[in-house]
């Protein structure tokens, strides 16, 4: 699948935000602050996922010069698992 460079972007930011995870524990925070980050890597994760689902649903349709359902429906039960 091609990805687009604004997703490549989002998997680093959040690579870096699992990094600040791994520095907080190590400078003992807060469980608090420590679940707080892990939630909002959690949130990205997910906008990631529905981003590459989309893109994998529109590459399908924009691809294929003929509609091909199959490929289409496999790309829209990937969207909603991702939900």
């Amino acid at each position: 699948m091609k990805c687009d460079i604004s997703i490549v972007n989002r998997l680093k930011r959040s690579q870096g935000q699992m990094n600040g995870v791994l520095k907080l524990i190590e400078n003992e925070a807060t469980c608090e602050e420590i679940v707080m980050q892990l939630k909002a890597i959690r949130s990205s994760v997910d906008r990631i996922i529905g981003l590459i689902t989309t893109s994998n649903l529109v590459q399908k349709i924009e691809l294929e010069n003929q509609v091909d359902l199959k490929g289409i429906d496999e790309a829209l039960n990937l969207l909603i698992k991702s939900i």
